[in-house]
């Protein structure tokens, strides 16, 4: 399942406009800097025993503004993304340069190749799919030999969005999905017991 990533500025109401004047304004007189923006969905299920022992879900966002003049650094970030939030930040990052009068450095030059695409995984499939998925590692792995005593079987994902903003206005996103698959298989005979992951 496809998903449109989505635009953290214009969500929060600021705007791409905006924004860059308040970066621009915090960043007047430093030599380097940028706003970070990053949304986040986790998802983890795990199957242990023949059951779910646990399925958790988060969102989180947030962003963090960084300015660099000469050998001082400066960073604020907050949770919330929003005007009143990036000014404050804007006002704290402002210190660092402070009397200093540098030249803002050039945006980076891309190099990197887009290597997956948008897609969302925790939306890939429905919770009772993963579910059934998880059985099926369980059985199979059962199946294989009578001496297993414990299988825990358990998926985790995060799809996650970064957008970073130059005070110039130069704006870039990349949006980074991630699946885990993990099996871990319990055997004994006797009072001998080994384990094994994957």
């Amino acid at each position: 399942m496809s998903e449109t990533p989505p635009d953290l500025l214009a969500l929060s109401g600021v705007g791409e406009a905006r924004a860059t004047e308040i970066v621009a304004d915090a960043l007047t007189g430093a030599d380097d800097g940028e706003l970070y923006l990053e949304y986040r969905q986790s998802e983890s299920l795990v199957f242990d025993s023949g059951r779910v022992k646990s399925a958790a879900f988060d969102t989180s966002q947030g962003f963090g503004l960084r300015s660099v003049a000469g050998e001082t650094s400066a960073y604020a970030h907050a949770g919330e993304i929003s005007e009143g939030a990036l000014k404050r930040a804007a006002d704290t990052v402002k210190m660092a340069a402070r009397g200093y009068s540098g030249t803002y450095a050039e945006a980076p030059r891309p190099t990197n190749r887009k290597l997956y695409g948008d897609e969302n995984p925790s939306a890939a499939m429905e919770f009772a799919e993963k579910v059934a998925l998880l059985e099926k590692i369980d059985a199979a792995a059962r199946a294989r030999d009578p001496r297993v005593r414990q299988v825990t079987a358990s998926v985790a994902s995060t799809w996650s969005v970064v957008d970073i903003l130059r005070a110039d206005g130069h704006r870039v996103q990349d949006v980074r999905p991630l699946t885990r698959l993990n099996i871990s298989v319990v055997v004994g005979e006797g009072d001998r017991i080994e384990s094994g992951s994957h």
